[in-house]
């Protein structure tokens, strides 16, 4: 995990696996509710892991 954040610049909150049945909802669900409370989240996709990451860039953090 250290070389994904190293390698955006920004922390990994969350991780959902990309084979989920719902895809990418559960991450998506999780930045809206993160955005809500005041953090910048959003998801990207980490292809290595084949998970779905919810991430603030480094210092953006609230």
């Amino acid at each position: 995990m250290r070389e994904v954040s190293a390698a955006v610049g920004a922390k990994v909150l969350e991780r959902f696996p990309a084979g989920a049945p719902r895809g990418s909802w559960p991450a998506e669900e999780c930045a809206a509710r993160l955005r809500a409370e005041g953090e910048p989240a959003t998801v990207v996709m980490d292809l290595e892991s084949d998970s779905f990451l919810v991430v603030v860039r480094t210092g953006e953090r609230a």
